[in-house]
């Protein structure tokens, strides 16, 4: 944990590990308030309709119990992968935290996955057991017999001898959590699949404890009193999981559980606003998409306090944005599914910088490396790095020695990310080596354009790639997509690229602008600029 300081340069200094040989995250986060305050709020439903319901500290340790010793009556053991396939809800952190006490690996998985991004990810994992509700139960039973591993399935209100509530309620509140160290297996968690297929990335119990400084400098120094936390992100993600839901149950905090089939701005407004939301996590693209919304400050009365955003290149102009309409800086962060929260940026102590992803948090060492390994001079593009050992850090990729190997180089895991660290030690993004655009000799990052783009009061999201040039490698092609009522033509085309031409450079604004119905997005909430990029190819092999 972070001590507070008022400089970085001593908050870095001042910082060292102090990870115990025995820890458990089931235990950290339930069961350690449950033996101090057990009355302290853990969790909170929220209804549109109104407040929903509280589960306490104490209330929440001994359903984790009774649900441990369910999965152990049916066979699951230390070690076997358990897959949750469920929204934000109280089940979730019940079941996320009997998986830990157990022994076993939480193998978190979206429920917005299709029939084959699911059987993919639960042959590779070979779990044991499914914790789901109806609606994936459902996509289940059409690969049920194929997932050979496969024993139990458990539904959250599916009736029958395993209906979550019922096995809560017929096993002992009482269990006696495995003892396990930080280095023992806890969860596994798949990367996005951006870039080749997804691989799953696990992690020890030792890596809720590395994300505590990142995510304190993200929210000005958590705990504070009066701090609620919440966010939009699926729980299925490392973001809403290890970005908010277990620290702020790690801090003693109260965490809302808000369901969202879909990202809805003015929802989202109303949460924040009726639950009093002190402490959110937010994506970038989340972010952009309250860009839409008018009037935020006459027509909410929000109480934030701090809001921390990740996932993307969060860009100067919804940096911009966010101090004007939300009235706080957003701090970004930065890091990977394999080793997160390595970067941050803390306005409290004057750590920000519109489009910049913060400095190295204490206890990371970060640098920006060639392809040999070597530190590139300051000022100057190459690939962000993390070096190890380091307890946020992946155990490896889940019976996948060779890419785990190919991660390294040397003392440093490398990330595929691109970006360049300025002498004040802050890093600017650029983005996936395939996403960076190399135009009449300029490298440019996509995040930047887009966020400029969104900027525009007609446009609603954009995604920006590089499409094949004779003359000059490639030019830099927009795909927008337009607020609702407003319909695209040549002339909002040639003053969208004024706009970013005008904010940016005239290497940097998309020479040729398409409007696209829809923006096709990751379970994480990235733009899939894949997609796009192989449109823009396709397109200039045809011309």
């Amino acid at each position: 944990m972070l001590e507070r300081r008022d400089t970085y340069d001593a908050l870095y200094r001042d910082f060292h590990w102090q990870i115990p040989q025995k820890f458990n995250i089931g235990t950290a986060v339930s069961d350690r308030w449950a033996a101090v305050e057990p009355d302290r709020t853990a969790l909170i439903e929220y209804r549109a309709e109104g407040t929903g319901d509280v589960l306490s500290f104490g209330e929440l340790a001994r359903r984790s119990n009774a649900f441990a010793n369910a999965l152990r009556a049916r066979g699951v053991r230390r070690g076997d992968r358990v897959a949750l396939l469920l929204p934000q809800s109280f089940e979730a952190a019940i079941a996320h935290i009997a998986i830990y006490k157990l022994g076993a690996i939480a193998v978190p998985l979206a429920l917005l996955f299709g029939v084959e991004a699911l059987e993919y990810r639960l042959q590779t994992a070979g779990v044991r057991a499914i914790v789901t509700n109806p609606a994936g139960f459902a996509k289940i039973g059409q690969i049920g017999g194929r997932l050979t591993d496969l024993g139990t399935v458990v539904v959250v209100e599916g009736g029958g001898r395993d209906d979550f509530h019922r096995l809560v309620a017929d096993h002992s509140p009482h269990f006696v959590a495995e003892d396990t160290g930080p280095d023992d297996p806890a969860m596994m968690i798949f990367t996005s699949g951006t870039t080749g297929p997804p691989k799953g990335a696990l992690h020890g119990h030792r890596v809720l404890l590395g994300h505590l400084p990142g995510i304190q400098m993200a929210h000005e120094f958590l705990p504070q009193p009066g701090d609620l936390m919440w966010t939009p992100a699926d729980w299925a993600w490392a973001g809403g999981l290890l970005n908010l839901l277990l620290p702020g149950l790690y801090f003693g905090l109260p965490v809302v559980a808000g369901r969202f089939d879909k990202f809805d701005p003015e929802a989202a407004l109303l949460l924040v606003e009726k639950m009093g939301v002190r402490n959110a996590f937010i994506p970038p693209t989340a972010l952009r998409m309250l860009k839409t919304v008018p009037d935020i400050r006459k027509r909410f009365r929000l109480s934030l306090r701090s809001i921390g955003s990740a996932g993307e290149s969060l860009g100067r102009e919804t940096y911009d944005w966010a101090a004007a309409e939300l009235g706080l800086t957003v701090n970004e962060f930065y890091g990977q599914t394999e080793c997160n929260a390595v970067l941050a940026s803390c306005a409290a102590i004057g750590v920000s910088r519109g489009g910049a992803i913060g400095k190295a948090v204490p206890g990371h060492r970060v640098a920006i490396i060639d392809g040999e390994g070597r530190r590139v001079p300051m000022g100057e593009p190459g690939q962000i790095a993390i070096a190890r050992p380091n307890p946020v850090m992946f155990l490896e990729y889940w019976q996948n020695p060779e890419a785990t190997e190919k991660k390294f180089i040397g003392e440093w895991m490398t990330t595929g990310d691109q970006g360049i660290e300025d002498g004040d030690g802050y890093v600017q993004f650029f983005g996936r080596d395939d996403d960076v655009i190399t135009s009449a000799g300029f490298r440019i990052g996509p995040g930047e354009i887009e966020d400029c783009l969104t900027g525009h009061p007609a446009v609603a999201l954009a995604a920006a790639v590089g499409k094949p040039d004779p003359l000059r490698t490639e030019i830099v092609k927009a795909y927008v997509v337009l607020k609702d009522g407003i319909v695209g033509d040549q002339a909002l085309a040639e003053e969208i690229k004024l706009w970013v031409r005008e904010r940016l450079s005239a290497h940097e604004y998309p020479r040729e602008v398409e409007f696209v119905d829809s923006m096709p997005l990751t379970t994480t909430g990235k733009v899939i600029r894949r997609i796009f990029r192989e449109r823009a190819r396709r397109e200039a092999r045809a011309a």
